[in-house]
């Protein structure tokens, strides 16, 4: 048998378990039975800036809470940081609840921790969650299909790196799709510039949400020439989820999310 590496440590055997719960866009009733259950009996949550307020009403009161939020330059704990962390609370024999906005895999480095559990011998179970373009686009009354205006659909991250553009500009600029951008709204200028820049027409609807699927939601629509200036003026803020493509046209029509009822409601 080979030796073993100086820096090789053996994985410690666990009795914890890590579940990876999809928290959904934001109203909490659109968590899943599953996500509800686990809140109730987890012994620790450990969760993101994009979980609302009201989703985390679930967690059992006697649970420990450990806020792991990532916002855009202003990272709470790194990447690796909340890997170990973890591996860690799991060694200790915990049922620890890794709770994510939206779905753990879309945008949502699911995978990556879960592949640091996997090389730890970390039990896991995934819990899918109602994503943040499905979620934000019906609660914005924006269909991400129809035969009229669009047979096809992409979701890409907004993330520039450097303030330049690495996004596959000719694929987003196709007829007949809708394209939802994650994360986009800092690198919205150069996005619409790109996509112009590729082919886009100019008049392209598109639309900004704010706070989707919440009683602070805000949607702002526009075009690709016009909408950097639009979201300016409104003062929209993260998270902003924005869709573009033909079937933003039908907002106005379809519109049944009334943020200020919901607000009433609280």
């Amino acid at each position: 048998m080979a030796p073993l590496k100086a820096d090789y440590t053996p994985p410690s055997p666990a009795s914890g378990r890590v579940y990876l719960v999809g928290a959904g866009p934001g109203d909490p009733e659109l968590l899943t039975l599953r996500a509800v259950r686990l809140l109730e009996q987890a012994q620790v949550v450990v969760y993101d800036h994009l979980v609302s307020s009201a989703v985390l009403e679930f967690v059992s009161p006697t649970a420990q809470r450990i806020f792991a939020g990532k916002r855009r330059n202003e990272h709470t704990l790194r990447q690796e940081q909340i890997n170990a962390l973890l591996v860690s609370l799991a060694r200790q024999g915990k049922l620890v609840v890794r709770l994510k906005g939206g779905d753990p895999f879309i945008f949502g480095r699911g995978g990556e921790e879960l592949q640091a559990l996997a090389a730890q011998g970390i039990a896991f179970e995934v819990v899918p969650g109602v994503t943040a373009a499905s979620g934000v686009a019906s609660y914005a009354a924006i269909p991400l299909t129809h035969r009229d205006y669009a047979q096809s659909c992409i979701f890409v991250t907004g993330h520039l790196k450097d303030g330049t553009a690495d996004l596959d500009w000719p694929s987003l600029v196709r007829r007949h799709q809708t394209v939802v951008i994650y994360m986009g709204l800092g690198g919205l200028p150069e996005i619409c510039r790109q996509l112009m820049a590729h082919g886009a027409a100019p008049g392209l609807p598109i639309a900004v949400v704010q706070d989707g699927s919440i009683a602070s939601q805000k949607v702002v629509t526009g075009t690709l020439i016009d909408m950097p200036q639009r979201v300016a003026q409104a003062g929209l803020k993260s998270p902003c989820l924005t869709i573009i493509g033909d079937v933003v046209r039908l907002h106005d029509e379809l519109a049944w999310f009334k943020p200020q009822a919901a607000l009433k409601e609280i």
